[in-house]
């Protein structure tokens, strides 16, 4: 755990770090629910795997999320940033492409894919 009165770390704010604990939370509710109250539905319109696949990315970058907050001895707003809207672009755009079948939100997974990797590669500067 950290340290909150060690001088030599910066410490994300506190609602940055309630919003990386509901990500991650949101990301195990999703991926149960897919496995078991949606996976009806999902194998019938055979977007079960796509749903694993956000279900996948959501919670890797969960993670990454938490320990960029928690752990790192300067935060790193931008891949913070990066990775909380990669998140929601990405996965969500998976989500809704899975249950609704919205095509319109195909240009956003891309898009999502990208602030992920901007986030990775920002994490350079910490």
């Amino acid at each position: 755990m950290i340290n909150r009165e060690n001088d030599s770390l910066i410490i994300a704010p506190r609602w940055r770090e309630k919003i990386v604990v509901i990500i991650g939370a949101l990301g195990v509710l999703l991926g149960a629910f897919g496995a078991h109250a949606l996976k009806g539905t999902l194998e019938g319109n055979g977007n079960l795997d796509v749903w694993k696949t956000a279900v996948f990315y959501h919670l890797i970058h969960a993670v990454v999320l938490l320990v960029i907050t928690f752990s790192l001895k300067d935060f790193n707003k931008l891949s913070w940033f990066c990775f909380v809207v990669g998140i929601i672009c990405f996965s969500g755009s998976l989500y809704s492409l899975a249950l609704y079948q919205l095509s319109f939100l195909g240009p956003v997974t891309p898009l999502g894919g990208a602030f992920l990797i901007v986030g990775w590669l920002s994490l350079l500067r910490s």
